[in-house]
């Protein structure tokens, strides 16, 4: 049968654009997770005195959850839960990895499926660049100190065929690194800001001269871990502090539930207020730092004509309490270490907006892999959801809470355990079996959780208590005890 001219030419047409879209490559991710970042200090939120005009556009252009928060609020577990798409009692990383909990296998498993394997094992180079605090240190012989810092055998890298890490080291201003190819006593020492340094090898990655560090006909994905505004909060570049020359930390720390001495009723004590609070100047200073260091590598993307087709992400492991409560640090259910940054950025592909959607960390993986279209490649083991849906504007199912986890791999039937959902954070301190300390703020009326509302509504308190029993008994948490309900 002859075909007339107009209808082949559309045929023609048809069978272009499905071979492209059938043909068409993946697009790139760059997850950016700064260590220690609190949700709070982006510049466009107007809450903490940060200058972040890269972070701000990203959100402007981008996709921010403004819900986002770090299930347990402390590096390890935040990176275990990343990286296998699971919660801590699932994955094993229940704390901060070190030498002296090995014993408990607390650290990520050679044979875990990574969000890393997944991407690699379909068509991706990966990279992961900054810090890694994954590992199981070797303890010393002969030592009981605990060795916090470690070497990534090869074999436990999980996929990522590019390397730029270390274990846990916080000297920001004299960091060291294993490259890719290096041996266990093969580490160097660089003498630069690492937030800065690390972006100079994020930009060498894209740039990739002459195809040397990864194949420039793959899409590639790159971890991008770093370091500051961890502590210590004074290792930056004098420059980032002329923003604040002349204000007082009265002046920056702006929050009216900031306390200035120490405060033992949510946790036995925190020594670092007093000694440390005079750092918040610091603090919100190498906060304008890595902004910077994240719009140079947006500007590399741009040059190099990758940026429309790279999903941008940022992120972080955890807050910093920085004098609210009378406390300092990380590892606590109020939202200064609790809530962390949560933007999607992928320019032209999916709409700018502001989503309450209830996510939590171990979503991070699925969704990712959702938004590159390898949604069934997700690997059984996961137990986050696969959220991509919202990017493109979907109707998904949307989670009713949040797990706030906190304990030790030693220790799991005790500790801290609760969620949040659209009004309510819920906490409870299991010291004992028989001794439990609650916690309950209206997130609503009292947003800066200065008020604990327990005991005031008996209907309410037992509400939370069900909720809380019934989310712990589906994850068969051994923190429950005697006290577990029936399904």
């Amino acid at each position: 049968m002859k075909l007339n001219g107009g209808i082949f030419l559309v045929l023609q047409l048809i069978l272009l654009l499905s071979g492209c879209k059938k043909n068409e490559k993946r697009p790139n991710v760059v997850f950016i997770f700064a260590d220690q970042y609190r949700r709070a200090s982006m510049g466009f939120l107007n809450e903490d005195p940060v200058v972040t005009p890269n972070i701000d556009k990203l959100a402007q252009e981008g996709v921010f959850f403004s819900k986002a928060v770090s299930n347990h609020p402390l590096c390890s577990p935040y990176r275990g839960m990343l990286m296998t798409g699971q919660y801590p009692l699932s994955n094993g990383v229940i704390s901060n990895c070190h030498s002296g909990r090995n014993q408990y296998g607390n650290f990520i498993k050679k044979d875990a499926v990574c969000l890393s394997d997944v991407l690699t094992q379909n068509g991706y180079n990966a990279g992961f660049i900054g810090k890694w605090h994954l590992d199981g240190p070797k303890p010393e012989l002969g030592s009981n100190i605990n060795i916090w810092d470690s070497w990534t055998p090869f074999d436990h890298r999980h996929g990522f065929d590019f390397w730029y890490a270390y274990g846990c080291s916080n000297n920001h201003l004299n960091p060291h690194y294993w490259t890719t190819h290096a041996k266990e006593d093969e580490k160097h020492y660089i003498e630069q800001w690492s937030s800065e340094h690390e972006a100079d090898i994020v930009i060498r990655y894209i740039e990739n001269k002459g195809d040397s560090l990864r194949n420039s006909a793959k899409p590639f994905a790159l971890i991008w871990a770093p370091n500051p505004p961890h502590a210590p909060y004074d290792l930056y570049p004098d420059k980032y502090k002329e923003h604040y020359n002349g204000k007082t930390i009265e002046d920056v720390l702006n929050r009216p539930n900031v306390r200035y001495k120490n405060d033992t009723t949510f946790k036995a004590g925190d020594p670092y207020v007093e000694s440390n609070i005079h750092h918040a100047i610091n603090y919100f200073a190498m906060v304008n730092g890595v902004d910077e260091q994240i719009g140079r590598v947006i500007e590399k993307l741009k040059q190099e004509g990758l940026y429309d087709n790279t999903i941008i992400i940022f992120s972080s492991d955890h807050g910093e309490m920085m004098g609210s409560h009378g406390l300092m640090q990380k590892n606590i259910w109020f939202k200064e270490s609790y809530e962390i940054p949560f933007i999607v950025h992928w320019p032209q592909k999916i709409e700018p907006k502001t989503d309450d959607l209830l996510i939590s960390v171990p979503d991070y993986m699925p969704t990712i892999l959702g938004l590159v279209g390898l949604e069934d490649k997700i690997p059984e083991s996961v137990e986050g959801n696969d959220y991509s849906g919202v990017l493109w504007g979907r109707d998904v199912e949307r989670p009713s809470l949040q797990l706030y986890f906190g304990t030790t791999p030693d220790k799991k039937h005790l500790g801290l355990r609760g969620f949040r959902n659209h009004q309510y954070t819920f906490a409870v301190n299991k010291l004992s079996e028989r001794e439990k300390i609650y916690f309950l703020y209206d997130d609503v009326n009292d947003p800066y959780q200065m008020n604990n509302i327990w005991g005031k509504d008996t209907i309410t308190d037992n509400s939370m208590k069900f909720q809380l029993d019934s989310l712990l008994n589906s994850m068969d948490d051994p923190w429950i005890g005697h006290d577990r309900i029936s399904q």
